[in-house]
């Protein structure tokens, strides 16, 4: 679930499909959508947040979107030496900077694990804490589900899609995986035919 929250976190920042980058936080209709769309791996994280709708407003998506930048300036460091996404060259904070602004945001709801195991089912752990209103427990959920992807072994399988126009993270299911989707292959084999057929024309 932390791996899942994280890269739909990060994601938000995408490839537009006309070659240039869409952000799914641009306006609070668009945080209500995502928030909409993460109910399921929210509630580990953050409990039941209520409807979304009544939730999001222009300082929350503010906030998520602070905090998604803290996420892709770590992603950004946890793919070196390869390069970061083309989205983030000129937008990353400091490392310390970003890793200070996830802690800060965690610390804002103290919880502790709660392990829950009825009968004919699947043990689970959902986090409890003192009371906090949806705000806090989103952005402090948000938070540590990023630190727990980033502290956990899939961090070393995170790459940046180095498909033309892809702005993506994702997380490798094989060593050889090279693209985040097998669309971003394709338009990277289509680039490099072109490429060498350019450079021919020119010979």
């Amino acid at each position: 679930m932390a791996q899942q929250l994280a890269l739909a976190l990060a994601g938000t920042i995408r490839h537009d499909g006309n070659g240039g980058v869409a952000d799914d936080l641009a306006d609070v209709a668009g945080l209500t959508a995502w928030l909409d769309q993460q109910t399921a791996p929210l509630l580990g994280y953050a409990g039941s947040l209520g409807p979304a709708g009544e939730l999001s407003d222009e300082r929350l998506r503010l906030d998520v979107v602070a905090l998604r930048r803290a996420v892709r300036t770590l992603f950004a460091r946890a793919v070196r030496p390869g390069p970061p996404s083309r989205a983030d060259s000129s937008t990353l904070l400091a490392p310390q900077d970003a890793v200070d602004q996830l802690n800060r945001a965690a610390a804002r709801w103290p919880v502790r694990p709660v392990l829950s195991w009825p009968d004919q089912a699947a043990p689970a752990v959902t986090w409890s804490g003192r009371p906090a209103d949806a705000r806090t427990r989103l952005l402090a959920g948000l938070a540590r589900a990023a630190i727990e992807f980033l502290a956990g072994p899939a961090r070393d399988r995170l790459a940046a899609c180095p498909a033309p126009r892809c702005v993506r993270y994702f997380v490798r299911e094989h060593p050889r995986q090279e693209w985040c989707k097998p669309s971003c292959g394709n338009r990277a084999r289509v680039s490099r035919h072109y490429q060498r057929r350019a450079a021919n024309r020119t010979d």
